[in-house]
């Protein structure tokens, strides 16, 4: 199974480096990643397998967003049938 983790806040030294630290801590793989710098805006949109998780995925859903919180960013993370659903035509 894989997530799509989007984050996105103002540009800041070691954005990419918190965020696969956190998931690595959980033994999420990232599978893919592209990341952008608009003028002052970071934008970042990863792709994860969390087959083997340490926690709930509710939980590293959770973790993640605090995360943002804590570094003024918004992270969110969806697990792969949700986007695609969203997604699909």
């Amino acid at each position: 199974m894989k997530s799509v983790i989007t984050v996105t806040g103002k540009d800041t030294k070691g954005i990419i480096a918190k965020v696969s630290t956190r998931c690595a801590d959980f033994g999420a793989n990232i599978v893919d990643i592209s990341q952008s710098v608009l003028q002052d805006y970071f934008a970042m949109m990863m792709l994860v397998e969390i087959d083997e998780l340490s926690i709930s995925f509710g939980d590293f859903v959770d973790e993640l967003r605090l995360l943002g919180e804590q570094n003024g960013l918004l992270i969110q993370a969806m697990h792969e049938d949700i986007f695609n659903s969203m997604h699909r035509i």
